[in-house]
């Protein structure tokens, strides 16, 4: 995907979860699968997916996805996207989690489960907020329409960029409540304060 030049600008994600993939304990606490960190050329690869109505770029950025699943070693039951509310959907014109992870469940391979989330308040872009503010725009903001089809199934959660975490910790606390054994997070790139914001949730975030 990226030239010489562009490739020495993206630094490996390395902190994967042990092999065994999304079923391990420790994936179960909610850890965090990403191709790089968020800079330089991915950076821009992403920008350029998510704001520059490029949704070609949906199938090489969804390989470094699914190249990042399979050195993980994740083993899951269903790939579900983060959803957009209905407003900003139309907008867009596009979901660039929900083209992400149809990639993600072909090469697993494992059910996509598209509509498994759904955005039921409209929130403001968490791009635009300030940190303290991102966990309380998203609050309360995901639902699950039909648990029976999360209960028990280890899942992937896909999103394009981890910055501080909040959206995918709220998309987590709704499947786990809904009944999902685990829920991993699988994104293009993590900025460090969203790693460190997942490998810091306390234990009230999680299923017990």
């Amino acid at each position: 995907m990226f030239c010489a030049e562009c490739a020495l600008t993206t630094v490996p994600y390395v902190e994967r979860p042990p092999r065994g993939g999304a079923g391990s304990s420790a994936a179960a606490r909610g850890d965090l699968v990403a191709f790089a960190r968020f800079g330089g050329a991915v950076a821009e690869g992403i920008r350029r997916f998510k704001y520059g109505d490029r949704p070609d770029l949906a199938r090489p950025l969804g390989g470094l996805l699914l190249a990042a699943a399979r050195e993980a070693g994740m083993s899951v039951d269903l790939v579900v996207p983060v959803p957009l509310h209905p407003r900003r959907l139309a907008e867009r014109g596009y979901n660039q989690a929900a083209l992400l992870a149809a990639h993600v469940a072909d090469g697993l391979p494992a059910s996509l489960a598209q509509r498994a989330l759904c955005r039921v308040r409209p929130t403001a872009q968490q791009a635009q907020l300030p940190r303290d503010l991102r966990l309380q725009n998203v609050a309360g903001a995901f639902r699950v329409r039909a648990p029976e089809r999360v209960q028990r199934r280890r899942i992937a959660l896909v999103d394009d960029v981890a910055t501080t975490g909040a959206t995918l910790a709220a998309c987590r606390g709704a499947l786990l409540g809904a009944g999902a054994a685990s829920v991993t997070y699988l994104v293009i790139a993590a900025a460090e304060s969203g790693a460190d914001e997942i490998r810091s949730s306390p234990r009230s975030a999680h299923r017990t």
